[in-house]
């Protein structure tokens, strides 16, 4: 590892550009990935928001998903946002019957928990391992974590309304997840985390 590791950005659909923009401005060198030997030359990898069936069908036509699950499983570290914490899960309810994920994180995402487009919003969550003050979520066709794991480590909770308590972040060792979507927002302390990860110091 160097003092600048490389990071990849699961490029098959979804917020891969501004991805991008985020990890570049943290100073770390941020590359596209669409093929399967190029996650042999990053050291992580964002899988981003966007539409977690049409992500899961395009890593199987790209044969991307068996690598995928080879680096996760070999401890490649890995931040799934929004459809790409769905991909992360080892259980999905509401999926498609044939959807598949990459796994790794022993949790039950219900896609689409939060309802439709139209129904997104924005929310404060306090995030463990995050200073400063709560972070601004944005949630689009989010999902929410039903239950986890003795290994995952809850980083994140709402607290407002009918929504409170549901489980927007999590961790399991390398592998990070979030219900909503950080790269919107011009906040880049949920990716410094993950920087951080990929280093080695948290």
């Amino acid at each position: 590892m160097t003092a600048t590791p490389t990071i990849g950005v699961l490029a098959l659909q979804g917020d891969t550009a501004e991805h991008l923009r985020v990890l570049d401005g943290l100073g770390v060198t941020a590359v596209p990935v669409l093929r399967a030997a190029e996650l042999d030359g990053v050291d992580g990898l964002v899988i981003p928001g966007g539409e977690s069936t049409t992500m899961s069908k395009l890593a199987a036509r790209y044969e991307l998903m068996e690598p995928l699950r080879k680096h996760i499983r070999e401890g490649m570290p890995a931040y799934g946002t929004c459809a790409g914490m769905i991909l992360l899960a080892d259980r999905i309810i509401d999926g498609t019957a044939d959807q598949q994920t990459i796994g790794g994180i022993d949790m039950t995402v219900r896609r689409n928990a939060f309802g439709r487009q139209t129904e997104s919003f924005e929310g404060r969550v306090a995030i463990d391992g995050v200073d400063g003050p709560d972070v601004d979520a944005v949630f689009i066709r989010a999902p929410w974590v039903e239950d986890v794991g003795p290994g995952v480590h809850v980083l994140g909770q709402l607290t407002d309304g009918d929504r409170a308590d549901r489980i927007v972040a999590v961790r399991q060792g390398g592998l990070l997840a979030t219900s909503f979507h950080p790269e919107l927002t011009g906040d880049a302390r949920i990716h410094r985390l993950f920087v951080d990860m990929v280093k080695g110091k948290v």
